[in-house]
């Protein structure tokens, strides 16, 4: 039998006001690094290891669009080296707040926003 080949996820684009200030925010969330300022504003981070390993990269792409409602996807973060508690802890002082989104408060998990409002979740298993 032929192994079928199927797509990978290897980048994630996301508009934003600020390209530089969200990119050294999620630098710190993730221990990624600036792989590639583009001449247009657009900033791209991935691990250190550069695009094409197991993680994707993201780029952070300048507009004037406000951002508004529903926002139709979030990413979600593990702690790797300590627990949740102290991530989320963390997360708050490099400039992470915590977001509504009409939880019960019983979830296992937190949803934040970055500096930009875009909401993410930091969930309970640690990964390594």
């Amino acid at each position: 039998m032929v192994p079928i080949m199927a797509c990978r996820f290897s980048e994630l684009v996301i508009k934003c006001r600020d390209a530089q200030r969200l990119a050294a925010f999620w630098c710190e969330v993730l221990d990624f690094i600036v792989l590639e300022p583009d001449d247009d504003g657009a900033v791209e981070i991935g691990p250190r290891e550069g695009f094409g390993g197991l993680q994707p990269t993201l780029i952070f792409s300048p507009t004037t669009e406000p951002l508004e409602g529903e926002q139709r996807l979030h990413i979600d973060v593990n702690a790797t080296d300590r627990d949740q508690d102290a991530e989320l802890e963390r997360l708050l002082k490099i400039g992470a707040r915590r977001a509504d989104v009409g939880q019960t408060g019983g979830e296992s998990w937190h949803v934040l926003a970055d500096p930009e409002g875009n909401e993410f979740c930091l969930l309970r298993a640690r990964l390594n």
